[in-house]
């Protein structure tokens, strides 16, 4: 049996797509079809080699499919303990623990030891099919796998083991409830999430801030309550955010865009006790400028988050299902190309800069 996969073997480098053959499946192991399978960002930046990765790899791990094999012996158990089967379509954690150990033990299982990767791994004749530019992918054992509900689309569940997963343990960190005030900085994929899971938590006050003026609109269609461009943050969040919130600030801010000078403008617009959750910092960056004294004083939390739990992918998948009808997820996926015409789909992705583009084998 042989399956398509698109191999990148380095920046500079042009893509190949190849047969290869499909490998004997080993206990608890998994084959699924790829169904589709979105660009993240993390992409883009490994082609441009401005990210690392070992090589030759199969990129992609943003993938939807269908159960096409399982392997011999225990059938495998998707998150919640039910027995995976034949045909049912599925989407999995980005990263795979090799088994149980302090980090999985703490909650942190996107930081075990021995971590596998799903569109981060180099290719091996053992293991030819690891990311979802590809016709297949195959699960490892341990794979944090979750049934997709049977009316969420393909293109609305595809980034949900990305970035939708990870907005949701960005708000878990966040801890916010209804009536409060939130900022996100940052309405791209993960930002326009946040907006959307803040929105149906009853949170009162949303503010979102990008550069772009069109994301900013969408930002509003996507439950942001206030919008503000960079520019106008740098200088009024702080002015804002008590403004809302009778002199306070906000509760939290979900920080997405990685740039020190917004990270520092987000401490200035908490409130006493709020918190800043730091994910968009994924690139070496020039410190930090942090009063320590005013973080003391203000009893201010400073945490970062990187990847996800199973127990957020769960929580994803659920709050796509349940408020599909009540944002426009579906323009997220901006277009859709055959596998056969990634370059097209690289093309308009560097061209048009949308949130997602899609690769469908």
């Amino acid at each position: 049996m042989r399956a398509q996969a698109l191999v990148f073997s380095g920046p500079g480098e042009p893509l190949a797509l190849r047969e290869v053959d499909i490998p004997a499946l080993g206990p608890g192991e998994v084959l699924v079809r790829v169904a589709l399978s979105t660009v993240c960002g993390s992409d883009l930046h490994t082609l441009a080699g401005k990210r690392s990765t070992p090589v030759p790899t199969i990129l992609g791990h943003e993938i939807v499919g269908a159960i096409e094999a399982i392997g011999p012996g225990d059938l495998p158990r998707d998150v919640c303990g039910a027995v995976l089967r034949l045909g049912q379509r599925v989407t999995w954690s980005v990263a795979a623990p090799a088994g149980p150990d302090f980090y999985t033990a703490h909650g942190m299982p996107q930081k075990a030891a021995g971590l596998f990767k799903y569109g981060h791994e180099r290719l091996t004749p053992e293991r030819p099919l690891s990311g979802g530019f590809a016709s297949h992918c195959v699960l490892v054992r341990g794979s944090a796998v979750v049934p997709l509900p049977e009316k969420l689309p393909d293109a609305v569940a595809c980034p949900a083991n990305c970035a939708v997963a990870t907005t949701a343990g960005a708000l878990r960190l966040a801890g916010l409830g209804a009536g409060g005030c939130v900022v996100v900085q940052g309405s791209g994929m993960l930002g326009l999430n946040a907006c959307a899971m803040a929105a149906a938590a009853g949170v009162r006050h949303i503010v979102a801030i990008d550069v772009r003026p069109e994301r900013l609109l969408l930002a509003r269609q996507f439950g942001a309550s206030h919008t503000l461009s960079a520019a106008e943050a740098a200088t009024g969040l702080a002015d804002l955010a008590r403004g809302l919130t009778e002199g306070r600030g906000a509760d939290a801010v979900l920080e997405f865009t990685g740039c020190a000078a917004a990270t520092e403008t987000a401490i200035e617009g908490l409130r006493i006790g709020g918190r800043l959750i730091l994910v968009g910092a994924v690139f070496p960056g020039p410190p930090l400028r942090l009063d320590a004294e005013r973080v003391v004083r203000r009893l201010l939390r400073i945490e970062g988050l990187h990847n996800y739990t199973p127990g957020d992918l769960v929580q994803a998948l659920d709050f796509l299902a349940g408020q599909q009808s009540c944002f426009p997820f579906a323009r997220l996926v901006e277009a859709v190309f055959p596998l056969s015409e990634f370059a097209r789909a690289l093309r308009y992705a560097a061209d048009h800069g949308p949130l997602r583009v899609g690769l469908a084998p």
